[in-house]
C-alpha cells in the first residue's frame, strides 16, 4: 500500500508538492525520505496515514502541531476511530477514513489509492475499498473511466452524503456509482442524492440486504412484513436512485445512463430477427417489469406489407430474413415502431452487430444502420450476439447501449425507466408536540380528527355505556390490545344482549380496560387493506399499502413509498397490488372508491411525515367499497418527542 500511495502522489508531483515520510529508508522510488513530519520543509495539507495502528496517533499529533488540516486514513485496527477524529476536528482538520483504500481525482492528478484508474466520467463512492476497486477494474474492462474514487472507509469523520454533495458541480462527472453497508443519516443521504439527479447526475446504489437502516418492529404487521433494504428501495425511488445487486450489474447499468436517453415509461417493443430470441425476450422483459403491448392494427399491417411472409408484426415484431434482405430494414423497422408512440423504448435482439464481423463486406453498411439507429427518435438498447465487435462500438457511441445477453438488456432497460424521481408530496410543518393517549379508542379519535372514518361507535368502561343507541349487528373489542384477534380480544355480529355477555366474558378473560363497542360494517364486497406508515431510524418516515385482515402476513402483499406521498403515488401502490383486480371489481363486483382509498393512505403517510413523536401508525384493516373506505381497526406507536413530552 505504501508503494501505491507513494507512485501515485509522486505522478502528480508536478501539480503539488510532495513529501514522503519513511522512518526506515533515506529513499523511496528513488525520492529522497523524511524521517518524521517535523523534519518536513513546510507544512503538507494532506496527510495519508499508512502506518502501524500504534503509531497513527504520534503521526496525527506532529501533523496538527504543523498545522495540517486534511488526513487520508489508510490504516485500519485503529483502537479508537472516534477518539481520534473528535481529535483531528477539534484542531479544525478533517479525516477521510479511517481503514480507507484511498482517493483519485482524475481532473486534479491526485492519485492516493490502490490501483491506477483511466479518467473517465463515472465517480466512484465506496464504503468498501476492495469493492471499490472492483468497480473499477469491470469500468476498465467495458471502456468506462473514473473521475473521482472515493474509498470512505469507516467514515469516522467526512461521511459519504458530503463527499457526495462534492460532486454537485464537478462537470467531469456524469454517473456516480455508490456502494454503502450502513445508512446512517439516511434522509440527508438521499436529499442529495435527489439533487444529484436533479442537477443531470444520476447515482447507481449497491448494498446489501443486512444493512442497518431500518429496525423491525414487531409489534405491528407492518414490522414483521418490511426488510430493511425495502425502506432503501422507497428511498431510491424517490430520489431517482438505481439500486442495483451487483457490481457488474452496476457497471451495466452506468454505461447505459452514459450512452442512452431515458426512457419515459416501462412500455417496450421488441425488434429481432429470430422467433426464439424474439420470444424469449418477451418473457424475460415481464420478468424485469417491463410491458410489451400490442402495437396499433395499422403499423401491424404495414409491417407485413414490408416483411417476409411469416413475419411476427404484432410485437414482438420478428423480421424473418429481411433484415438479411437490406440491412437498413433493422433501423426502418425500429423507426415505424418507436413513432407509434405507444412506446417508451425498443430492443432489438438476435444477430445484428455479426454482420461485419462474419462478413466483412457487410461492416461498412452495418456500421450505418447503426449509426442509424442512435437517432430513432425513440431509446433503443440492443442485444447482440457480438457485443464486443466493431458494429457494437459505433452503436455506444451513437448513443445506442449494446449487451451480450437478453437479460442484462431488459435489466438495464428496467433501470433506466426507473432513473426518474417520484413526484414528491408536500412536506408538512412538523409538529412534536402533539400527545395521544393509549390504545384504540385514543387512536381512532385522533385519526379521525385528521379525516379518516370509522364506524359509529362508543368507548366502554361497563355496563351502562352499552346502551349508545348503535345499530346491530355490533363489534365488541379490548381497545387496549394491540394484536386483538390472536388474544380473543373481538367479538363481532353482537346484539345488545349478546354485547352485556361479550363485555362479562373479557372481563373476565382480560381484566378491566377500555373496551370499544362499534357497529359492525356490514357492506357488500368490501376489500380489506392495510394501511401504515412508521418513521425509519435512518432514512425516515415510509408508508405501507397492503393486503390487508388477519392474514395480512400470510399474503405479504405490500407496496411501500416514502411518506409523504401523493393522490397520483397513492393510487399507484394500489395498481401495483396482487389484490388490485378485487379493487378495479371482480366477477361482477362494483369496482371500490380508490380515490377515498388513496385519501386514507395520502393522510395517513402525512401524519407520519408531521409527527415527530410517532413511530408508527397501522389501519388493518381498511374496508374499501363502492360506497368509500371505512377503518375498523387502528393502532398509533408513539415515542418521547424531542420536548420531553411523554406520548402514550
Amino acid at each position: 500500500m505504501g508503494y501505491w500511495l507513494a507512485s501515485g502522489a509522486l505522478a502528480g508531483a508536478h501539480r503539488r508538492a510532495v513529501h514522503l515520510v519513511n522512518s526506515r529508508s533515506a529513499t523511496v522510488l528513488g525520492r529522497g525520505c523524511a524521517a518524521s513530519i517535523s523534519e518536513l520543509p513546510e507544512t503538507p495539507e494532506l496527510v495519508a496515514l499508512c502506518v502501524p495502528a500504534h503509531h497513527v496517533d504520534d503521526v496525527v499529533d506532529a501533523a496538527l502541531a504543523r498545522g495540517t488540516r486534511g488526513f487520508l486514513g489508510i490504516t485500519a485496527g485503529i483502537a479508537d476511530d472516534t477518539a481520534l477524529a473528535a481529535r483531528i476536528t477539534a484542531a479544525g482538520a478533517r479525516l477521510i477514513g479511517s481503514n480507507s483504500l484511498g482517493i483519485y481525482d482524475a481532473t486534479h492528478e491526485l492519485r492516493l489509492m490502490w490501483g491506477a484508474p483511466t479518467p473517465g466520467p463515472l465517480a466512484i463512492v465506496s464504503q468498501s475499498g476492495q469493492l471499490g476497486s472492483e468497480l473499477v477494474a469491470i469500468g476498465r474492462r467495458a471502456g468506462i473511466g473514473i473521475s473521482r474514487f472515493l474509498s470512505i472507509g469507516n467514515q469516522s469523520d467526512v461521511t459519504a452524503t458530503e463527499l457526495l454533495a462534492d460532486l454537485a458541480d464537478r462537470d467531469d462527472t456524469a454517473v456516480i456509482a455508490l456502494y454503502l453497508e450502513s445508512f446512517a443519516g439516511g434522509q440527508a443521504l438521499f436529499e442529495t442524492l435527489a439533487a444529484l439527479r436533479a442537477s443531470g447526475k444520476p447515482t447507481v446504489l449497491l448494498t446489501v440486504g443486512a444493512s442497518n437502516a431500518s429496525v423491525r418492529l414487531a409489534r405491528t404487521h407492518t414490522g414483521s412484513l418490511t426488510a430493511p433494504v425495502d425502506v432503501v428501495d422507497a428511498a431510491c425511488r424517490a430520489a431517482g436512485v438505481v439500486r442495483v445487486s451487483t457490481p457488474t450489474e452496476l457497471i451495466d447499468v452506468a454505461r447505459g445512463l452514459l450512452a442512452a436517453s431515458l426512457p419515459r415509461g416501462r412500455r417496450i417493443a421488441i425488434v429481432g430477427d429470430s422467433g426464439g430470441q424474439s420470444g424469449i425476450a418477451a418473457d424475460v422483459a415481464a420478468a424485469a417489469g417491463l410491458t410489451v403491448p400490442q402495437l396499433p392494427e395499422a403499423l401491424a399491417e404495414t409491417l407485413a406489407a414490408q416483411l417476409p411472409s411469416g413475419a411476427a408484426c404484432s410485437n414482438p415484431v420478428d423480421l424473418a430474413g429481411a433484415g438479411e434482405q437490406d440491412l437498413r430494414n433493422y433501423a426502418r423497422v425500429v423507426e415505424q415502431v418507436g413513432a407509434t408512440g405507444g412506446v417508451d423504448a425498443v430492443v432489438l435482439t438476435g444477430y445484428f452487430g455479426c454482420y461485419g464481423q462474419d462478413t466483412p463486406a457487410l461492416a461498412g453498411a452495418e456500421a450505418a444502420v447503426a449509426e442509424k439507429l442512435g437517432v430513432a427518435g425513440i431509446p433503443v438498447i440492443v442485444h447482440s450476439m457480438a457485443p464486443d465487435s466493431d458494429t457494437a462500438q459505433v452503436l455506444w457511441r451513437s448513443g445506442v447501449p449494446v449487451y451480450g445477453s437478453i437479460e442484462a438488456a431488459m435489466r438495464v432497460l428496467a433501470h433506466l425507466a426507473a432513473a426518474t424521481a417520484t413526484p414528491p408530496a408536500e412536506v408538512p410543518p412538523c409538529d412534536d408536540t402533539t400527545t395521544i393517549g393509549a390504545g384504540y379508542w385514543a387512536a381512532r379519535t385522533w385519526l379521525g380528527e385528521a379525516g379518516i372514518e370509522f364506524p359509529p361507535g362508543v368507548l366502554v368502561h361497563d355496563d351502562a355505556d352499552l346502551a349508545a343507541g348503535l345499530r346491530e349487528p355490533l363489534v365488541l373489542k379490548a381497545g387496549w390490545l394491540e394484536h386483538k384477534s390472536e388474544a380473543g380480544g373481538v367479538h363481532t355480529h353482537l346484539t345488545g344482549l349478546q354485547a352485556r355477555e361479550a363485555l362479562a366474558d373479557m372481563r373476565a378473560r382480560l381484566g378491566d380496560g377500555d373496551y370499544v363497542l362499534e357497529e359492525l360494517d356490514r357492506r357488500p364486497d368490501a376489500v380489506e387493506v392495510l394501511v401504515a406508515a412508521r418513521r425509519d431510524p435512518d432514512l425516515g418516515p415510509v408508508v405501507v399499502v397492503g393486503a390487508g385482515g388477519t392474514e395480512t402476513e400470510v399474503h405479504r402483499d405490500i407496496r411501500m413509498e416514502c411518506a409523504p406521498v401523493t393522490a397520483a403515488t397513492a393510487t399507484a401502490m394500489l395498481e401495483a397490488l396482487r389484490i388490485a383486480p378485487l379493487l378495479r371489481g371482480w366477477r361482477g363486483r362494483a369496482p371500490v372508491d380508490v380515490a377515498a382509498l388513496a385519501d386514507v393512505i395520502v393522510t395517513v403517510s402525512r401524519l407520519v411525515a408531521s409527527h415527530a413523536g410517532v413511530d408508527e401508525i397501522e389501519l388493518n384493516p381498511v374496508r374499501a367499497t363502492a360506497t368509500g373506505a371505512l377503518a375498523v381497526d387502528a393502532l398509533v406507536v408513539t415515542r418521547c418527542s424531542p420536548t420531553g413530552k411523554v406520548l402514550s
